[in-house]
């Protein structure tokens, strides 16, 4: 199975998800003009993922910035690897959030409450 590196932009995060070590990464900012037409192929290829996961999947969140259409996108892969976890995966999700971002870190505690996944809150320095 691919693995899909895309570097980022100021409006695109970049995306490193490796099928090899099971480490999924987003970082930077996610404000597309499309938010489906982006995340569209990461939930695609996480659907194959799932179908033949690593022992172990870190999936690495360090975004400075998203928008709402990009928060539900997120959700969907959340929601996927909820899918994964219920299977027997072992799945943990670091959300990365500097230590002045009261946002970045509800955001990702919403998350946590949301979908029955693994969550573990990283605090950065700026």
């Amino acid at each position: 199975m691919e693995s899909i590196v895309i570097e980022g932009t100021p409006k695109t995060p970049s995306v490193n998800f490796d099928s090899e070590s099971g480490v999924l990464q987003l970082r930077g900012r996610s404000i597309p003009e499309n938010s489906i037409e982006f995340y569209k192929p990461l939930v695609e290829w996480l659907d194959e993922y799932a179908g033949k996961p690593q022992s172990k999947t870190a999936v690495n969140i360090q975004l400075e910035y998203f928008n709402t259409s990009s928060s539900k996108c997120l959700l969907d892969l959340f929601k996927k690897l909820e899918v994964m976890h219920k299977n027997g995966s072992d799945i943990l999700v670091k959300w990365y959030y500097e230590e002045d971002d009261e946002d970045m870190l509800e955001a990702g505690e919403d998350y946590q409450s949301i979908v029955n996944v693994p969550f573990k809150m990283i605090e950065t320095e700026d």
